[in-house]
């Protein structure tokens, strides 16, 4: 019993190490003009819409140059719906997400834009 109080402590820092070692997970960098409210992603070519991203941000929005921790999403190539506040949807295509990696998007990727 000793030698499990005594790897206890082991233990816990090398779950501690592990955690730092993970890194950030993925995030969004909004390099648009505006304040994005809504961030769905699909399978490049699809449009099976995942769930809204901004609503993981504490305000439920993206400022411009503001990051957004992205959950629920493996690394893969996937389509964005970007939303406004004024309504405006915008479409991103092919945008390569990796792990644990930063991914932008910018005003010249956005298209289709509708309001």
């Amino acid at each position: 019993m000793r030698w499990i109080l005594a790897l206890l402590p082991l233990l816990t820092l090398a779950g501690e190490a592990a955690a730092q070692t993970k890194g950030k997970g993925i995030r969004l960098w909004n390099l648009t003009a505006e304040t994005i409210s809504g961030f769905q992603l699909a399978p490049a070519g699809r449009t099976d819409w995942g769930p809204n991203q901004c609503l993981n941000d504490k305000d439920k929005e993206v400022d411009h140059d503001e990051r957004l921790r992205i959950t629920g999403v493996e690394p893969g190539r996937y389509d964005a719906k970007v939303s406004y506040p004024d309504a405006r949807q915008c479409i991103v295509r092919d945008i390569e997400i990796k792990a644990d990696a930063v991914f932008s998007i910018a005003d010249k990727d956005l298209q289709d834009c509708t309001k």
